[in-house]
């Protein structure tokens, strides 16, 4: 049983969810790719190589490889606190910007006008937490932290590789770190074909102030790796 909006009620659950009709409910749909991952694991994100969540608030600093890039960004994320923050700020293309805001976490970056001809970085100290791959128009970063006071429930899971190889395979996992420092590395799974779909009937709850990613490796060569991932946001009770 769930509440909805009476007003405005449809027989499908997950179809009320993306409506807003869930008072305390959103989807949030994370989409993660990666062009070289190779025999060590990493995250699934479209910058590639490790990734390094702050240890602290941060104003970060926002550029494009292209004068072109004019637009203005929308970056979702959290402050020290866990709560929710967002900030547009305008690119002046390769000239760096700063956010006003001090960000401790970044779950995601999408332009809001036209479509980046760089790669546009979201960073602090040389060091990058969001990233627009030129042409794209939005972060596909499998990387992503849960607000305080609310939990995430993961409910599909498709991971996809040009791998279609017996003797070449893909190895990928979900790493969930909490508040306290714990990391649990759970869901490891191993593949050889084109797609793996994961649908869960009861969801993966992942709770409040966890960070989460997932990351893949290859048993030989470099590849091109892509995840999507369909989970709702539940302010808890």
């Amino acid at each position: 049983m769930y509440q909805f909006d009476e007003a405005r009620p449809t027989t499908h659950f997950l179809h009320d969810v993306a409506k807003g009709n869930i008072w305390d409910s959103k989807p949030v749909n994370v989409f993660g790719f990666n062009r070289n991952i190779g025999g060590v694991y990493e995250p699934i994100w479209n910058n590639s190589g490790s990734y390094t969540f702050p240890s602290s608030g941060l104003i970060m600093s926002l550029v494009s490889t292209s004068a072109s890039d004019t637009m203005s960004v929308l970056i979702n994320g959290l402050d020290i606190n866990h709560q929710i923050i967002t900030e547009t700020v305008t690119l002046t293309g390769t000239v760096a910007v700063q956010t006003s805001l001090s960000f401790y976490r970044i779950n995601s970056a999408v332009i809001l006008s036209g479509l980046n001809v760089g790669n546009i970085s979201i960073s602090n100290g040389g060091t990058v937490y969001g990233f627009i791959e030129a042409d794209s128009g939005t972060t596909q970063s499998a990387i992503y932290t849960v607000p305080e006071n609310h939990s995430l429930y993961l409910f599909r899971i498709d991971v996809l590789s040009a791998t279609a190889n017996p003797n070449k395979y893909i190895t990928f996992r979900n790493v969930v770190t909490s508040s306290l420092g714990r990391t649990l590395k759970v869901a490891e799974a191993t593949f050889a074909t084109s797609q793996v779909s994961f649908d869960r009937q009861v969801p993966f709850v992942i709770g409040e102030k966890s960070d989460f990613l997932f990351e893949a490796k290859s048993s030989s060569g470099e590849n091109e790796v892509s995840i999507f991932i369909e989970t709702i946001l539940v302010r808890n009770s």
